[in-house]
């Protein structure tokens, strides 16, 4: 018996050699990297296929290509299945679905984390409809489990057809340069449809994923990286919706402040700076995860820690398209506060917005539907919600940002905060027209207005005046006021209206 056990183990040597000259790692090495040393337990090591005909009668390896089990990460308990590419190139067949699924009911069951490691050459042709009818079940655990237990796509390797449909129903989406792919239809099949030339990687590698298409969360250059990542990822996250996310401690008290905040962010709303020097300062150990780092870079999406507590990071960055929000910015805010309201993470929005990106294609690419994706997801969450705003937050972009009006518990501003329907010079274009048409110096006329709708309607105190703001704070506290803030709203109880659900736009 441990002899069986032994060569199911280690596999066929030849197939090994196989795996490592493309530059990856097998099945079994990847779940030792993934877990905690020693911790796995594995389920179903002897399951064969049933099927028949096309020389699969025989072949009946043992796992039947997926290896399924649980073990630890960082000591809390985490299921995983991972695909073997060296039997049957990591296809689907029934006995492989059957596998799969019962470790996704496990651990929906147990309420721990599900990390699938995929390298698959998809549906196994020779099993026919029954493979395909394997992917079904997949997809509906997926859905089920959709905001129950966190879900962990790393693609490893190939994924391509309708097995790309499970990663992207999960709630991170890893993969590795040069070696992993995931596209609908490959490269023979475009070129012969439209006739148009390209390469695996080019039509889905990790970095057309994570810039382009936002359907990549994180790219690396090496699976042992991607792994150690996952490792991180998984000690932010809960076990399931019930639980909160684990707590550390900061090395960094939770009164300090944050002197270098001034020299970061100019009060001249036309100078940018980077948001992220702003999270370093705020953030425990100025340390962060930010999440879809490389697409839809006007916004800041991250996940990190105040006094030791996880909090999900919302923030506009002056340095891609001076913040401003747009169709994908939209959608990846939307996602990542869903995902955070999903498992009871807060939530910290740094504004500094000048409004929605204008022009034909935004507006032909439905802004208004994807702004409202961002709107609609602030004003679902019942997780705690506070705002910050540095500097401008201007027009709808303003409101849809978690303002005070949508919800958010605690809204605070910088004294460099300009809160307003537009900026100064527009609304003076707007309002006072006809007097600066008709001046003797029209160019002097604007400037005075400008100046005076600046003063009346754009000072520091305006909105906190009206119930807008709840404080004008120093720069320099502003971790101290988050923290306290988050402390404050820690036991926060939201009632919803009954429902089935929401219908959220598309």
């Amino acid at each position: 018996m441990l002899e069986l056990r032994r060569a199911v183990r280690e596999g066929d040597p030849g197939a090994t050699e196989r795996q490592r000259a493309k530059g990856k790692l097998t099945a079994r090495e990847r779940i030792d990297l993934l877990l905690d040393e020693g911790s796995f337990n594995e389920l179903e090591a002897l399951r064969r296929h049933r099927a028949s005909g096309f020389g699969l009668e025989q072949k009946k390896p043992h796992t039947d290509g997926v290896i399924t089990g649980w073990g630890t990460v960082h000591g809390r308990t985490v299921f995983v299945y991972a695909h073997d590419f060296r039997i049957f190139g990591g296809a689907l067949g029934e006995a492989h679905a059957q596998k799969i699924r019962k470790i996704m009911d496990h651990a929906l069951a147990a309420g721990a984390p599900l990390v699938s490691l995929n390298d698959g050459a998809g549906a196994r042709i020779q099993e026919g409809v029954t493979a395909l009818a394997g992917y079904g079940g997949i997809f509906l655990r997926n859905t089920r489990a959709s905001g129950v237990i966190p879900q962990i796509s790393v693609m490893l390797g190939p994924c391509a057809g309708g097995a790309a449909y499970s990663p992207a129903l999960t709630d991170f989406v890893l993969m590795v340069r040069s070696t992993s792919q995931m596209f609908i239809t490959g490269p023979d099949v475009v070129q012969a449809v439209t006739g148009e030339v390209i390469t695996q990687n080019g039509l889905g590698g990790a970095d057309v994923h994570a810039e382009t298409s936002g359907v990549c969360h994180m790219a690396f250059d090496d699976e042992e990286s991607c792994l150690e990542e996952v490792r991180y990822l998984l000690a932010m996250l809960p076990q399931n919706n019930r639980e909160n996310p684990p707590t550390a401690t900061a090395e960094y008290p939770p009164g300090r402040r944050c002197e270098g905040l001034a020299d970061i962010v100019s009060p001249d709303g036309n100078r940018p700076y980077d948001m992220r020097r702003v999270i370093e300062e705020i953030v425990d150990d100025g340390e962060y995860l930010e999440i879809h780092e490389r697409w839809a870079t006007n916004i800041i999406c991250a996940l990190a820690r105040l006094d030791g507590e996880v909090v999900g990071v919302v923030a506009n960055q002056p340095m891609s398209l001076a913040g401003v929000l747009d169709i994908k910015a939209s959608e990846k805010a939307a996602r990542f506060i869903q995902m955070c309201d999903a498992f009871n993470i807060p939530l910290v929005t740094l504004l500094d917005v000048p409004g929605f990106l204008p022009g034909v294609d935004q507006e032909h690419g439905g802004i208004i539907r994807h702004g409202a994706k961002l709107l609609y997801a602030y004003c679902n969450a019942t997780v705690p919600r506070i705002s910050v705003i540095l500097r401008k937050a201007y027009g709808g972009a303003y409101i849809v940002m978690d303002s005070q009006s949508v919800g958010a518990d605690l809204t605070y501003a910088w004294p460099t905060n300009e809160i307003a329907v537009m900026g100064a010079e527009g609304a003076a274009n707007v309002i006072f027209r006809k007097q600066i048409a008709a001046a003797d110096d029209p160019e002097a006329k604007r400037a005075q207005m400008v100046a005076e709708y600046k003063a009346e309607l754009m000072h520091p105190y305006y909105a906190a005046e009206r119930g807008l703001v709840d404080d004008v704070i120093d720069p320099a506290e502003t971790r101290n006021v988050l923290v306290r803030g988050l402390a404050m709203l820690r036991n926060k109880h939201a009632d919803l209206p009954v429902r089935k659900h929401g219908n959220p736009p598309q």
